[in-house]
């Protein structure tokens, strides 16, 4: 784990630099299928407004990566949204760290001994990532992108011991 990592609650500040980490609609669309290209600093408030705990990763004091919780249900589970990270930083484990963040969150504040996420079949990386971090697949839903062609959205959960 690179130990120049260290995260924060996301500010309003924080947004200007975070809307620019998608590179373009499709990773917008991974990391929030509601947005409309290019994700702007209201769309991006708006979905803090409705979410909880979102929180920035900084890496060497540079805003790197963020991400929050969309459904949180105390006591049973929480599920990850709007995970980004910086085109700069991407390949130096700040997702990985992000993603362990959340799920200390989810088990500390509220008692989660699950984490849910989902990731669309494209999002090989996200895949992978969630993969590699212990989560398992529990369903595939249909979705469609933002051209109308269909898209499974995979579901996966972790267990929080």
């Amino acid at each position: 784990m690179n130990a120049n990592l260290q995260h924060r609650p996301a500010t309003a500040a924080d947004l200007g630099e975070v809307v620019g980490f998608p590179q373009n609609a499709e990773e917008l669309f991974f990391c929030y299928p509601k947005a409309v290209w290019p994700l702007n600093v209201g769309q991006l408030a708006a979905a803090i407004a409705e979410r909880r705990d979102s929180t920035v990763v900084e890496l060497d004091g540079r805003i790197a990566g963020f991400a929050n919780f969309y459904q949180w249900q105390h006591g049973e589970f929480c599920a990850l949204g709007n995970l980004m990270v910086a085109p700069w930083a991407r390949g130096q484990g700040v997702a990985q760290y992000l993603v362990e963040v959340m799920e200390n969150l989810a088990r500390e504040r509220y008692k989660a001994p699950l984490m849910k996420v989902s990731c669309f079949n494209a999002n090989a990386g996200g895949l992978l990532l969630y993969s590699r971090l212990g989560y398992n697949a529990v369903g595939i839903v249909e979705r469609r992108a933002p051209d109308g062609s269909r898209v499974a959205l995979m579901q996966l959960e972790k267990p929080l011991p």
